[in-house]
């Protein structure tokens, strides 16, 4: 089997399109992107009313949440989101700095960050759970020496995409610079996830040798 073909078979579209919704969609970039745009408007324009700004991101999310609860999104990832802008409100209106409202978002990547590490020290790499639950196999990839070294290798690029976020992040939070936060949520939000399910693809496709019959089969070792 030529390697084009086995990369035909490694992931089509619907794989992809499975893989861009477990892993961060369109919706999931509205309830990232929208609060910290409104956030930073309202503050902008309000002569830097952290109360006004925090009232009008809360707003906004819990109008987002219902929305997307009409749509059939999972009531506690909508709450989740609705919460994190919420808490965000709170420890900038606690701290007095409007920046702090992007601190929770500046954790949740370091956090994620080191959870795809951990997972891949551990050879449970995160991608491999997400697309093995996608094509419904579970964990039975792991059996599959190749499978588990694509995946592994593949998910480094979501350490990057979690990486990217805090080198730009960090110091924008230093600085205060709240607008440029709310400017850095959106590009670095739906564009960076939809590079990083590209690129993750790419590499996934790349590390399977050209004769592995592809993702949907796993060649257990021995």
């Amino acid at each position: 089997m030529s390697r084009d073909s086995a990369a035909t078979e490694t992931g089509g579209p619907d794989e992809r399109d499975s893989l861009m919704r477990v892993l961060g969609g369109r919706a999931s970039a509205v309830d990232a992107s929208v609060p910290p745009v409104a956030f930073g408007a309202v503050w902008a324009f309000s002569d830097g009313s952290i109360a006004a700004a925090g009232i009008a991101a809360v707003g906004v999310g819990a109008v987002i949440g219902a929305w997307r609860l009409t749509r059939g999104a999972r009531p506690l990832a909508v709450l989740l989101s609705l919460l994190a802008v919420t808490v965000g409100a709170l420890i900038a209106l606690r701290t007095g700095q409007a920046a702090d409202f992007y601190l929770i978002r500046l954790v949740s990547n370091a956090a994620s960050g080191l959870a795809w590490m951990t997972s891949i020290a551990v050879r449970w790499p995160l991608l491999g759970l997400v697309v093995g639950t996608v094509l419904g196999q579970r964990t039975t990839w792991r059996r599959d020496p190749e499978l588990l070294r694509a995946y592994s290798r593949a998910s480094w690029v979501w350490v990057g995409q979690y990486l990217t976020r805090l080198v730009v992040f960090v110091p924008l939070w230093a600085a205060n610079a709240v607008f440029a936060l709310s400017a850095a949520q959106v590009v670095l939000t739906w564009p960076l996830v939809a590079l990083c399910v590209a690129t993750s693809w790419w590499v996934l496709r790349r590390t399977l040798p050209a004769d592995h019959p592809g993702i949907r089969h796993v060649r257990e070792s021995g």
